[in-house]
């Protein structure tokens, strides 16, 4: 059984994280472009989060932060950390 409970059917607010992102992928990309196969399609939705949601767009979940720049914080901290936490092991 799971820790967490599992999501109303229809309830957009268990999961608004994931619903607002989908609405933006919907908005910004899908409903823009017409597709004549289902790989390119699929090639589209890889294109807009790699090179246009995670690398260019603010997001408010983390601070109006663009993912991309978090993440490499994230990966400096851990790096300067390594060091120390050899060095204590």
């Amino acid at each position: 059984m799971s820790d967490y409970p599992a999501a109303a059917f229809g309830n957009c607010h268990d999961n608004a994280v994931a619903e607002s992102f989908f609405a933006t992928l919907k908005n910004e990309m899908y409903y823009r472009q017409s597709f004549a196969t289902r790989e390119e399609a699929k090639m589209a939705v890889i294109d807009f989060i790699e090179c246009y949601y995670n690398r260019h767009r603010p997001h408010s979940t983390i601070g109006y932060k663009i993912p991309a720049e978090v993440m490499e914080a994230f990966f400096e901290r851990t790096a300067s950390a390594e060091p120390a936490i050899r060095k204590a092991a």
